[in-house]
């Protein structure tokens, strides 16, 4: 009979023990865990709300941290110990500005109760503030103000053509007509409408032609305004694109003939760079496919950087060297450049290598 008499002793102060630990930890209880601000202006300011709590343990109750989801949410809390039965409150404050439409966020709070944290959540909608004209508008180009003054094409191919275009309003009072100065061959550009009403809208109407692009890889072209037949080199729209070969007429026989380029590394790091001195690395471009590789292109993101392969034609298991050579002159500090290589690989037409180093001072 000793032993069920001990295992029940032993079971008691098991329970005595765990009761006594429990103690020892304080009781969060919340009004309520989740709050709704419903609909909330933009420009209205911050909206808060208290979640007020009270302490139902034995112990008093300590908030160690209080975590926001994300920087648009601020919390305040009550920073000295909360006696047992006494009550406290996280304050969460939301700011809506620039940030239409729903949200849900969450606070995580930190303390000396059984589960350790717990967490609050708040929701609601940021109505979009009234935007003037100059918020919509934001370019300011004389005469006009634009959304944009940059259209990206992304990527084009040799043979393809692109419409886009710019949108744009007349702030100058009066009535506007727009002309164009240097286009390039493979752009035409016109204005609809071409003579603009005041506070009228229109838009900038651009068409790409990748089949009149000499060189593949990545193109830029900046067309000059006219208004009202006076020049501005001021104001302008910019105009890029990638231009790539056309790979989609190629037969199953001709893809599975065809070049495949690779590397021995897409990455180099030169390390410590003293300033005014050039370095080099040379990548190593292999063949891997079964026809010839041709290297179409080469580019180097700027001037201080120059990359020349050893033959622009590399035959089926051959590789050829890419010397990069860097110029560390006027550069100082973090660098980071790239290579953009354009080939015949109709599966990876576009590389783009990145060398990188830290440029130092001549003690």
């Amino acid at each position: 009979m000793k032993c069920p008499i001990q295992l029940l002793t032993l079971v008691l102060l098991l329970l005595v023990g765990l009761n006594a630990g429990a103690q020892t930890k304080a009781e969060i209880v919340f009004e309520k865990i989740e709050h709704d601000f419903g609909k909330i202006k933009e420009d209205a300011g911050p909206a808060d709300f208290n979640f007020n709590f009270k302490n139902s343990g034995m112990v008093p109750l300590v908030i160690s941290a209080v975590n926001a989801s994300c920087g648009c949410t601020t919390p305040e809390w009550s920073k000295e110990p909360v006696l047992p039965g006494k009550t406290g409150f996280i304050k969460v404050s939301y700011n809506p500005l620039n940030r239409p439409g729903n949200f849900n966020k969450t606070v995580t709070v930190v303390a000396n109760i059984p589960s350790g944290s717990i967490v609050l959540k708040i929701a609601g909608e940021v109505v979009p503030k009234t935007l003037t004209v100059a918020e919509q508008y934001p370019i300011d180009l004389g005469k006009l103000r634009m959304l944009n003054n940059n259209l990206s094409l992304v990527r084009i191919k040799n043979n393809e053509k692109k419409t886009d275009s710019l949108k744009f309003i007349n702030t100058s009072g009066s009535k506007v007509q727009i002309g164009f100065k240097g286009v390039p061959a493979h752009l035409t550009v016109k204005a609809v409408p071409a003579n603009v009403e005041p506070n009228a809208t229109g838009y900038i109407v651009i068409n790409f032609d990748g089949s009149k692009i000499a060189e593949l890889g990545f193109q830029m072209a900046r067309v000059y305004l006219i208004f009202n037949g006076e020049e501005n080199y001021n104001y302008g729209v910019n105009v890029s694109a990638t231009v790539e070969e056309d790979f989609s007429k190629l037969s199953q026989n001709e893809l599975q003939n065809a070049p495949v380029i690779d590397f021995n590394q897409r990455v180099y790091d030169f390390g410590e760079i003293k300033e005014g001195k050039k370095v080099e690395y040379a990548f190593k471009i292999l063949n891997k496919g079964k026809s010839d590789l041709q290297i179409r292109s080469v580019k180097a993101s700027c001037g201080c950087t120059a990359a020349n392969p050893t033959t622009n034609v590399v035959k089926p298991g051959a590789d050829t060297d890419l010397k990069v050579i860097f110029d560390s002159n006027g550069k100082l500090g973090l660098q980071n450049k790239t290579i953009t290589i354009i080939s015949n690989d109709p599966n990876q037409s576009t590389t783009i290598l990145r060398i990188s180093g830290n440029v130092t001072k001549v003690m």
